[in-house]
């Protein structure tokens, strides 16, 4: 017969796993969307946390001497697992920032939407990008980095064993602000170039057609452009989503150092 029986220490252990684990999955790429069930999350989380745990369960107990104590440390691992996931989530915010730039370029950004997804506001450009990054995600395996990223960091920073640098983590978001400027405009590059030459083109006939009204000209012409010019480059997202996923492998690895 097979032996179900564990102590109270396994089950202690495996809640503080299984704490990092879910809170991970709760704020991560892909599994943080709305459109996935909450179910599939839970189950997610409780296999890959039996999976941690036999792999991982120390030779020492976790030393406490109050429940009040038990509690601190369960909060930590649920505050190093938002943080592994919020390094990873927060680079999907760069195509977001890229479909507003192309939206204001192109005259479309009065045009919002609800993105079921997220439950925000964001452009029509940008819901794009974002769906096409997340699909991305998921074909050229990118997943299977944030797991094994994340079984990596009860190695680097055992349970119960994070230790918050305030200094590291800000310089960490200070040269994600850096990238995702650099990045964003990456994006958006092909578009905002030949939108500005249609500017300087609808400026000159301006010039030598006074009689024409440019505004209303320049509006259809600026939606067709650039929606010309998203579809024409849309071969070059695969190299777009290689951006973005560097700079998740950059912030979760500078984050994690952060907490060592």
């Amino acid at each position: 017969m097979i032996d179900y029986s564990f102590s109270i220490y396994d089950l202690e252990y495996f809640l503080l796993i299984f704490v990092r684990v879910s809170c991970f999955m709760f704020i991560a790429p892909f599994f943080s969307m709305s459109n996935t069930p909450a179910r599939v999350r839970i189950g997610l989380s409780f296999f890959a946390a039996m999976l941690l745990y036999t792999s991982l369960t120390p030779s020492e107990a976790i030393v406490y001497d109050s429940v009040l104590e038990y509690a601190v440390i369960a909060m930590k691992e649920a505050v190093t697992g938002l943080l592994i996931g919020f390094g990873a989530n927060i680079c999907t915010s760069i195509v977001n920032f890229a479909g507003s730039i192309v939206d204001m370029e192109t005259g479309l950004s009065m045009a919002t939407l609800l993105d079921p997804a997220t439950g925000e506001h964001t452009s029509i450009t940008g819901v794009f990008y974002q769906y096409m990054v997340m699909m991305l995600l998921i074909a050229t395996g990118m997943y299977r980095y944030l797991f094994g990223a994340l079984a990596d960091t009860f190695t680097l920073i055992p349970v119960s064993g994070t230790v918050f640098r305030s200094d590291a983590l800000l310089q960490s978001m200070i040269d994600f602000l850096s990238d995702y400027i650099i990045i964003g405009f990456r994006i958006v590059l092909p578009v905002f170039c030949v939108i500005l030459l249609l500017d300087a083109i609808l400026g000159v006939l301006a010039k030598v057609s006074p009689q024409m009204n440019m505004f209303s000209v320049g509006i259809q012409m600026k939606i067709l452009v650039g929606l010309a010019v998203i579809f024409f480059t849309a071969g070059m997202l695969p190299g777009a989503a290689d951006f973005i996923f560097q700079e998740m492998k950059k912030m979760i690895v500078s984050f994690v150092g952060a907490m060592r």
